[in-house]
């Protein structure tokens, strides 16, 4: 499964997945500086339950990693992730 970086313009970006033309999953965050305002997940309902979500965060997570930038969590599905796990300690804000 093949995710697209895109820049969205305004600082805001996101990794996306699409198939056929049709959006089934995106992360996207606004960047302040160097912190990653992780403000959205998407995943349809066609994918639902394949752990999509997590793989979108962990687009994101390998981005922040190799650009020296860390993530605050807003989004709902981030923060929940965040707090259950100890995966991403070296890229929170």
């Amino acid at each position: 499964m093949d995710f697209q970086y895109k820049e969205l313009g305004n600082d805001v970006f996101a990794y996306e997945y699409t198939q056929d033309g049709e959006k089934l999953g995106e992360i996207t965050w606004t960047l302040l500086g160097d912190i990653m305002v992780m403000d959205h997940t998407y995943v349809s309902d066609k994918l639902r339950g394949q752990g999509i979500a997590k793989k979108l965060l962990d687009a994101a997570a390998s981005y922040a990693r190799q650009n020296n930038l860390k993530m605050e969590a807003v989004c709902s599905y981030v923060v929940a992730v965040f707090n259950k796990s100890d995966e991403y300690n070296d890229v929170k804000a």
